[in-house]
């Protein structure tokens, strides 16, 4: 499944778009005024499915998992030199970046790719794209997606 992320452009709080490949709309984001990053994110029909909240007063940023109203998981920047690293507490996934942040590859605990995350560039916008394998895992990786950019966000 791909999905196409973007970021609304002229919005005070985070505002994604998020579409298929047929430029439906599949999710959409609404940033909510809050201490930190807090995105809410609703499906097609409106539906509230889920929440990225950054937890504040940290030495590295760190954000929660909300699928509906449950924790799911975190996800927190490490310390690193080079290559971005995070941190992930969710179904027992991974993730690696490349140097420059905008290429992420997602890998569940045996090493099968969940997904793989490219930026496109020379958009007005944030823009990337979202190759998920498993349809079930889009919500949980869209998640992760908009944790990386509000960090990336945060620190420019």
């Amino acid at each position: 499944m791909k999905m196409l992320f973007k970021q609304r452009l002229f919005s005070w709080f985070d505002s994604y778009d998020i579409y298929d490949e047929s430029h439906q709309v599949l999710y959409t984001v609404k940033g909510q005024l809050s201490w930190g990053h807090c995105m809410k994110i609703y499906d097609a029909f409106g539906n509230e499915v889920g929440t990225v909240k950054e937890k504040i007063f940290r030495l590295l940023p760190q954000f929660e998992i909300y699928e509906g109203a449950r924790y799911a998981g975190c996800i927190s920047k490490e310390f690193s030199l080079f290559k971005p690293q995070y941190n992930i507490d969710y179904n027992g996934w991974h993730i690696d970046g490349s140097f420059m942040e905008w290429d992420y590859t997602i890998r569940d605990r045996m090493g099968n790719v969940v997904a793989n995350i490219y930026k496109e560039l020379f958009h007005m916008t944030d823009t990337y794209v979202i190759n998920v394998t498993d349809e079930s895992n889009a919500l949980g990786t869209l998640m992760f997606v908009l944790a990386i950019d509000a960090e990336k966000c945060s620190r420019n």
